[in-house]
């Protein structure tokens, strides 16, 4: 169980203000720098902060990225919650399924590349606290996915569930070549493509 981060404020309201602040910032810091290199004063300064005020809502430097990693993982799991439809039974329900995940990755590049770059340097509670937030998203999918394929099996739905993951989050890691030679909306449609004849092989099994 990962404690949560004290803080020395009691507004509620200002502690989660300052810490999206801190989010922010510090998102773009390790961006440029990594988490390593960076310096507690840095990330101060990128959340517009003293190094007085930012002790103020958190211990010690890995704090601020546990802090950046648990956002990234409830907004990306917000999202897909919220566009998902869990209930329908068509393949352009499943399209769209994997077409919104695309653009959330295509929007959060910056965020899903320092998740998985940093996320090693938490204590393993903290790295297993974000990633049991990861299999909840991939269970979505594999929701959607057993929608309409519901005779696969539980190893194959696994598997089908986390390559879409995976495939999403490699176009923001692979960015400096497939961005030059694909467009988001190719990059999807060639990948729905190989998706339906992966899982008409299945079903055809």
């Amino acid at each position: 169980m990962v404690k949560p981060i004290d803080s020395s404020i009691k507004d509620e309201q200002l502690i989660q203000k300052r810490r999206e602040q801190l989010q922010k910032g510090a998102v773009s810091l390790f961006t440029q720098k990594g988490f390593h290199r960076a310096t507690t004063r840095e990330i101060a300064k990128a959340a517009g902060f003293s190094i007085g005020t930012l002790y103020e809502y958190i211990r010690k430097k890995e704090d601020v990225l546990f802090l950046v990693c648990d956002a990234i993982y409830d907004e990306v799991k917000a999202r897909m919650e919220a566009v998902f439809n869990t209930k329908e039974t068509s393949e352009d329900t499943l399209y769209q399924a994997v077409k919104s995940y695309y653009e959330l990755m295509d929007d959060m590049q910056d965020e899903v590349l320092v998740l998985y770059q940093e996320l090693k340097a938490l204590p393993k509670d903290a790295q297993e606290y974000v990633l049991e937030k990861e299999r909840q998203m991939v269970h979505l999918l594999e929701r959607v996915i057993q929608n309409n394929y519901p005779n696969l099996s539980s190893d194959q739905l696994t598997i089908i569930a986390n390559n879409i993951f995976i495939q999403g989050q490699m176009w923001g890691f692979r960015r400096w070549m497939l961005q030059k030679e694909f467009s988001l909306e190719q990059y999807t449609n060639l990948q729905f493509e190989l998706l339906k004849s992966q899982l008409e092989l299945t079903r055809g099994g």
